[in-house]
């Protein structure tokens, strides 16, 4: 289970701070599809940000069951997101430089492991003839599913998602969702923040963020 308590971010000093979230506090129990909404700059993806340990200057705390990973420092940090934790982004975030196989395996080459992809995950995410492709190669939705294979390479427990359909046509949206929903159902704790309400409304629970707190 995630908690998260009494969480505050501020950005800015003096008269140009801003505050983003302000003592904010919830739970997200194991194996739920959570989406997160709110107008922007409402603070949902510096939520999300902060649940990830992308963002540590923060009060109050933040609970992995009974890790508490507001409080590891940078290197403890580093290696809980490696393994627990998968990102998926918007704009993809791929290397271009590097095929699709290239960019899903760079998970486990952080980690000194053998890299490899499992079949199953590749047929899975309907890219196993795509893998030896550069991103430029790719459809949008192509490469989210390479983001998303990148993501569940190291088995991840939580998978955080920003706007993961934001940069899609309404049809690689849907399918998006589709695989996202499905590894939910497999045992993933999935974790969407989005501005859409026809895809939060596919998902089982719906926290809406306004002004920095939950309404």
């Amino acid at each position: 289970m995630i908690r998260v308590n009494e969480l505050s971010k501020t950005y800015g000093t003096g008269e140009a701070a801003v505050q983003a979230l302000k003592g904010l506090s919830l739970n997200i129990e194991d194996g739920e599809l959570t989406a997160i909404i709110g107008a922007s700059g409402s603070g949902k993806s510096t939520l999300l940000h902060i649940l990830g340990g992308l963002d540590t200057d923060v009060s109050g705390s933040v609970y992995y069951d009974d890790t508490e990973i507001t409080a590891l420092n940078d290197a403890a940090l580093a290696d809980f997101r490696l393994k627990n934790i998968g990102f998926v982004f918007q704009f993809f975030d791929l290397i271009p430089e590097l095929t699709a196989a290239e960019n899903i395996t760079l998970p486990q080459m952080m980690m000194k492991k053998k890299r490899s992809i499992p079949d199953e995950l590749a047929e899975r995410l309907g890219i196993a003839d795509r893998l030896k492709h550069y991103p430029d190669e790719l459809s949008g939705g192509q490469r989210q599913r390479v983001a998303i294979a990148r993501a569940l390479i190291n088995s991840p427990s939580v998978l955080l998602c920003d706007e993961p359909t934001g940069n899609l046509d309404k049809a690689s949206g849907r399918e998006v969702m589709k695989i996202l929903k499905a590894l939910n159902e497999q045992g993933t704790t999935v974790i969407i923040v989005t501005h859409d309400n026809e895809l939060a409304s596919q998902c089982n629970r719906v926290i809406e963020i306004s002004d920095g707190v939950i309404v």
